[in-house]
């Protein structure tokens, strides 16, 4: 999909009955400062980022007080656990692992790969045909280069340390191609860094047993009904096109 298309990721003819919220006399979200767009620091100190306005257009949406609190990614869920927070926003996927120790909402974002390419590349496609015996950036050991090792087995994989060094391998010309996490690329591609460098080549490619069931709001296991009120709350930001005007926010080069 591309920028300036606003994705859905609920069933249009699926509303969740609204839930009971006599219970819940407020909310508070937990989530980390360093995952940009997603939530991050401003020069103020202050939390910022399409997860932190999200929480806020639920909390108005279920007509509750809530709180945005911050917490280093591994003390999320034990907060959670020990009752010192409700709810961790920060874009955290939802897999066998996790599920392990929360429950989650519906997803509310994917995290799909994608390639990106320099804008006057030569190649007219991503396709495993078009790509054979071309050198592709990936980070090593990551759920993009396993993607790539199946679906793609003629391409010259080039495996870096860090997601910054296979971009600039990319933009310095020393590879075709990069495959990485379309929602970090997007930001990249939209950014000071990349210079109008590159652009994204087909795709999105979404296979959830590489790049998982998407992203969602964790809950301490057990608190249905704290998990029913926030998928309420998200189906109906949905419908009424509020998730789509954080998307175009904080996406003006959209991962889709």
């Amino acid at each position: 999909m591309a920028g300036g298309s606003i994705p859905s990721f609920f069933d249009p003819h699926h509303a969740p009955p609204k839930p009971d919220l006599s219970r819940i006399r407020q909310i508070r979200f937990l989530t980390e400062d360093d995952f940009p767009p997603f939530n991050f620091l401003v020069s103020d100190g202050q939390l910022a980022g399409f997860n932190i306005d999200l929480a806020r257009a639920i909390c108005a949406e279920l007509d509750l007080s809530c709180t945005v609190q911050r917490r280093s990614w591994e003390l999320l869920v034990p907060a959670l656990d020990d009752n010192s927070g409700d709810a961790v926003i920060a874009a955290m996927a939802i897999n066998d692992d996790t599920r392990k120790r929360a429950d989650f909402t519906a997803p509310y974002f994917l995290t799909p790969g994608r390639f990106v390419m320099i804008k006057d590349t030569t190649l007219s496609a991503a396709t495993p045909e078009a790509i054979e015996d071309r050198k592709v950036a990936v980070v090593a050991g990551s759920r993009h280069e396993a993607f790539l090792k199946t679906f793609y087995p003629r391409a010259e994989l080039v495996a870096f340390a860090t997601p910054a060094e296979a971009r600039n391998a990319l933009k310095t010309g020393k590879v075709a191609a990069h495959f990485g996490d379309a929602v970090s690329l997007s930001f990249w591609l939209n950014g000071a860094e990349a210079a109008g460098c590159c652009a994204f080549k087909d795709g999105p490619f979404t296979d959830p047993r590489f790049f998982g069931e998407g992203v969602g709001i964790a809950v301490k296991k057990g608190n249905e009904p704290l998990r029913r009120a926030l998928d309420y709350a998200l189906a109906r930001l949905d419908r009424r096109g509020a998730l789509g005007e954080l998307y175009l926010k904080y996406f003006p080069i959209g991962p889709f």
